[in-house]
This record gives C-alpha cells, structure tokens and sequence, in this order.
C-alpha cells in the first residue's frame, strides 16, 4: 500500500545557500543529543513519542484499510469508528510491537470473521500468507524481499498451543522436522536451551543443527532431537510436501493411495494430484485418501470434476511416445480426511463431496472459515489480511458453520505419538468399499 509519491513533499527548486543548510541540518542533529545527555528523561519522552507515533501509524492504516475494503459496509452491527476509538489509545501505549500486533487483532477479533487479521515478521504464517498472495503484491513486495522470493527459516511444522504447551499438529514431509523423526502430538520444550519459537529458534541457524528439547508421553522425561533449519519458501515447501506425501499403504493386500494437500492456492497442487494419480505413485492404487487437513484453502469448486466417473479421460501421446493426461478422471473408491484446520477453499470441496455423495467426509467439523480474503501489505511490511467478499456455496453460508463429517472421528493431539485415527478410519473404510466392489 505504498503510495505513488510521498504526500506533502515539495522539491528544491532553489541551491543557494548549501552550506547554511548543511549547518542547520548539524545542529539539529547535535543540540538535541547534547541535551539528551544531560537529561536522560527528556530522551525517553522523545524515544516515547516516536513509539506511540509508530504505533498509530500502523494502526490507522489497518483501521483505515478495513473501513474502507471489509465486505459488510455494516461492519456486522459494529460501530467501526467507535470500535477504533476504544483500541486506539491501548495500541499507541504498547511498548514492543509484539504488544500492538495483540491490541490490533483483538480490534479485528470483534468482527468476528475469518479471512480477517494482522501479521508480522514474528509468524510463520506471515511469510505464508505473503506467497500465497505474492502474484498481487509482486510491486510491494520487492521493498522487503528485494529478489521477490519469501522465505524464512524453520523447519516445516505447524504447531498450537495447548494449556501453555506447544504441540506440533502438522509435519511437511521432506523437510528437516520430518527427516529428524518430529511427529504430530509431540511437545516442543525448548531450542538450544531456550524457549522454543517457530522463528527466532532458528533465524541465525540455517543449516546448522538445533538440539530440540521435546516431549513424546506426557509421563515420559523430555528427549533430544537434533534438526537443522533450512530457508523455507512457503509455495514450494506446501508442493514438495504434498508430492512426498504422496504413498501407497498396503492394508491386507488392498493399495489405498494416500496423499495430503497443505494448500490449495495455486493451480499447481491440483495438477500435481492428477500426474500423481495417472502415471506416479498413485497410478496402482484401489482407492484414495484425499486429506485435506490444516494448511491453507484455496481450492476452486471446479477441482472435484477429479472424481466425475461421467467424464471421460483423454491421454495425448507425442511423436516420442511421452504420455500426458488431459481431464483426468478417477473412478475408483475415494474418501476425504477434514478437521478444523480445513478451511476456505478447502471446506467448499469438503461441501461437495458430501452434498453430491463422491465418498465419506471422515475427521472432525472444518474450521467454517469460508470468506474471500485479500492481502494488503502495509507501509512497515507488516501484512493484513481482509475478508473482501461473503461467500455462499450451493446458496448457503458456511462461515461460521463449517461441513460436518459424515464419519466423525475424534483427534487427541496431545502427545498423539504420530498415530492418526482418522486416517486409520478411512483406510479401513476404503478397505470394504474395494472388498464389496467400490
């Protein structure tokens, strides 16, 4: 959102007094620093100022910027210049920006809406969200990330927050919490003896290795784990994962293919599914798991033409002999894996496949988080996410409400020691639909 030229900047038109100007510019510099050091008071005050000064900047322009683009005009009964009013003075009194990004998402929280919040350098899923949405912020992004590539250092977990424990609820295959044998359910203690934090544990370590301190049994003693961080870039990392995802599990002699999307923002995630299912890994298997738990949603309606056993499949094969599938299309068993980290996008494919009865819906209720959102960056490079647009699927409202499974199956996170029930309830589901024919 920077604009187009700095507003109340006037050009020099006239040079002649350079060295006065010079002299000027010196003891404007010099005369507040000497009084400083004679009056240490005098220089918190001013390092005071510039603070709240900051710290309105930032929030006017999200205040501003959600008045002028939030899809309800209404604001959802709220008073939206009287809702400024009350969170204005509490986010000029913070201290550390971590502080105001708090005041400032407890202003958005009151609208109560998905696809609504602020971010910064401080969460992974700034950086997430900042290349999910880099195609419409390709201008403003070079400002903070010059050669155009978002990344950060971690090592490829999604993690919450559980009674003042951190629990990891997402492993990205193929990166280094995977390859060091992290798993979904075990508690995070510390890094290299310090408190654990999905950034600052690693932002000087890429390629080093980090002793992790985790918990696998809540009776257990905590255990060592040695990780080493690597520069993530988001879209890539969600692809990479979702290609070695992808696997064949034997259950008594039926193939169930198994593959897991962490986002769906992007053409790319869909087609990589249908390569996989035609001629990679997939291409053998008697049925499918489609498990689209956690990550980031995305997903257009039109993807689950995938599974419309009326359409036909079409292979083109070039002069060489190479093969590609066009419409690829899967009649065989299939059933979808959700929870409350399915979300956008995502929970529209979750509607279909249960309204038009493609397979069973197994997990839990998702995340009812179904509003367009854009994403603005801001003039500090902090990044704000805002519902734009309602959304009605099949004429009915889903935020808020979310798809119900049709196979509920509860999920204990807390020291889970990587078993996932819901995906054991799916193979076995799919295991008797092959048995009985599909």
């Amino acid at each position: 959102m920077a604009p187009s030229r700095l507003a109340g900047f006037m050009p020099v038109t006239q040079r002649k007094h350079p060295i006065l100007l010079a002299l000027v510019m010196a003891v404007s510099v010099i005369l507040p620093l000497a009084a400083f050091a004679d009056d240490p008071t005098a220089e918190a005050a001013t390092t005071h100022q510039g603070r709240q000064a900051a710290n309105l900047a930032v929030f006017e322009e999200v205040w501003r910027t959600v008045r002028d683009h939030f899809y309800d005009p209404m604001f959802r009964g709220l008073d939206w210049s009287a809702v400024g009013e009350k969170y204005r003075p509490l986010a000029a009194a913070a201290t550390i920006d971590d502080e105001r990004s708090a005041v400032i998402n407890r202003m958005l929280s009151e609208l109560a809406v998905s696809h609504t919040g602020y971010y910064t350098t401080a969460d992974p899923a700034y950086y997430q969200l900042l290349d999910i949405f880099s195609g419409g912020l390709r201008r403003s992004l070079r400002r903070f990330f010059p050669d155009g590539q978002v990344s950060y250092p971690g090592i490829g977990v999604f993690t919450r927050q559980l009674g003042g424990k951190t629990f990891i609820t997402g492993v990205l295959e193929g990166l280094p919490a995977a390859k060091a044998g992290l798993v979904v359910g075990d508690e995070i203690i510390a890094a290299d003896g310090e408190p654990y934090h999905p950034l600052e544990s690693f932002a000087t370590k890429t390629g080093q290795d980090v002793t992790l301190m985790i918990r696998r049994r809540a009776d257990a003693p905590p255990e060592q784990v040695v990780v080493a961080p690597v520069r993530i870039k988001p879209n890539e990392a969600f692809l990479q994962a979702m290609e070695e995802s992808a696997r064949i599990i034997d259950a008594g002699g039926v193939k169930i293919g198994y593959i897991h999307v962490w986002s769906y923002a992007g053409t790319s995630y869909q087609q990589l599914l249908e390569r996989e299912l035609s001629s990679g890994k997939l291409k053998d298997a008697d049925a499918l798991v489609w498990d689209l738990r956690d990550g980031w949603g995305g997903a257009q309606a039109e993807y689950l033409n995938l599974f419309n056993g009326r359409a036909p499949t079409t292979t083109l094969i070039s002069r060489d002999g190479g093969q590609s599938v066009v419409n690829m299309t899967w009649r065989k068993p299939v059933a979808m894996l959700v929870n409350d980290g399915t979300r956008s996008g995502k929970e529209i494919l979750a509607h279909g496949f249960k309204a038009y009865g493609i397979g069973e819906v197994i997990g839990s209720r998702t995340a009812g988080a179904v509003l367009a959102g854009r994403a603005y960056l801001l003039r500090d490079g902090s990044l704000l996410l805002v519902a734009v647009a309602d959304v009605l699927v099949d004429g009915r409202r889903l935020e808020g409400v979310g798809v119900m499974p049709t196979i509920s199956v509860p999920f204990a996170l807390a020291y889970a020691q990587g078993s996932d029930t819901q995906l054991d309830r799916a193979v076995e589901v799919l295991s008797r639909a092959v048995g009985a024919g599909g």
